[in-house]
């Protein structure tokens, strides 16, 4: 069953597994299984992926998500301020992870050798078991170069790199957050032609909340890009959407998006109206495959999306049908 995940060719592919994934979800994960009973779902009910019930995310901060009995190889944690709940994503198979990014990374941009990696994520660094900087510290080793590598406060050093790198021709992949990025161009200017500028959101507090293309703007003018990429992940997920301009998202064949009402949380839309992400991750065939996150968004017809915000209220409306 695992192997089958990678191996999605098309739509019917990918029905046919997350159909398994959840049959098998349902029988080996305590958690989720209670959630269906509650909402009177089995897998007999179930035909299409529209019918499978999302697990709202908030579970991940109070009970353990597992739908192996294998031991637990690494916890991956959410950043939270002092005082609140962070989630816990139990993960059984580190080579799940592994594959999911490092073949997601191959779908759309190729073979990470060709890149140098430069890394700028303080606020990851400043904590213990962030996904991303897991994922972006195998990638940097992925890449063989040693000019790559990850940057915390010495933006000076950094931008000296990026313009010596892009001068001479290298593929440069450069991921932060958001304010990181910011303070860096408020110190340097460039006008860089080999180089992909990734964001991966957050302002954390650091700087006042920029809408995406107001923030996309100031960094295009500062980095001398036309397009600043995004990547879409979160520690509950073990994949990644990419966007690679103007804020849309696309999916590897292995994840889906859908959205859900946001008056009705068990009702899924149609294509293009403004809802609740709801997300098919078949990696986490060891956890939960299906979540339903906090943001907002649009899911269009040739199966891209847009972040749009988040849910104001902590609790997902419809969805605390269990004491949390």
């Amino acid at each position: 069953m695992k192997e089958s995940i990678f191996n999605i060719n098309n739509e019917q592919d990918f029905t046919k597994t997350a159909l398994a994934v959840f049959k098998h979800q349902f029988k080996n994960n305590k958690v989720y299984r209670s959630f269906c009973d509650l909402l009177y779902k089995h897998p007999s009910d179930i035909t299409k992926i529209e019918d499978i019930p999302f697990l709202p995310i908030q579970f991940f901060k109070s009970r353990e998500i597992l739908s192996s009995k294998e031991k637990i190889e690494e916890i991956f944690t959410s950043s939270g301020t002092t005082g609140t709940i962070t989630s816990k994503h139990f993960v059984t198979d580190i080579n799940l992870y592994k594959e999911s990014y490092l073949k997601g990374f191959a779908h759309f941009y190729g073979n990470i050798k060709d890149y140098v990696v430069l890394a700028l994520l303080p606020n990851y660094l400043e904590r213990k078991g962030s996904s991303l900087v897991f994922m972006v510290d195998d990638l940097i080793r992925k890449t063989n170069n040693i000019e790559s590598g990850f940057y915390l406060n010495n933006l000076d050093e950094l931008a000296t790199k990026l313009i010596h790198l892009d001068k001479k021709g290298q593929k440069v992949l450069l991921i932060g957050v958001s304010f990181a990025l910011l303070d860096l161009i408020e110190k340097h200017q460039f006008k860089l032609k080999n180089t992909i500028i990734m964001e991966t959101g957050g302002m954390k507090g650091r700087r006042k909340e920029l809408i995406r293309s107001e923030l996309h703007q100031i960094l295009s003018d500062g980095f001398g890009v036309r397009e600043i990429h995004s990547e879409y992940g979160m520690t509950e997920l073990l994949s990644q959407g990419y966007s690679k301009g103007n804020g849309i998202f696309e999916t590897p064949p292995w994840m889906k998006i859908l959205t859900r009402d946001t008056e009705d949380a068990l009702t899924i839309q149609e294509t293009g109206k403004t809802g609740g992400i709801n997300v098919i991750d078949l990696a986490n065939y060891n956890s939960c495959s299906f979540i339903a996150t906090q943001d907002l968004g649009k899911v269009y017809k040739n199966e891209t999306f847009e972040i749009i915000g988040r849910f104001d209220n902590s609790d997902i409306r419809g969805c605390n049908l269990m004491v949390l």
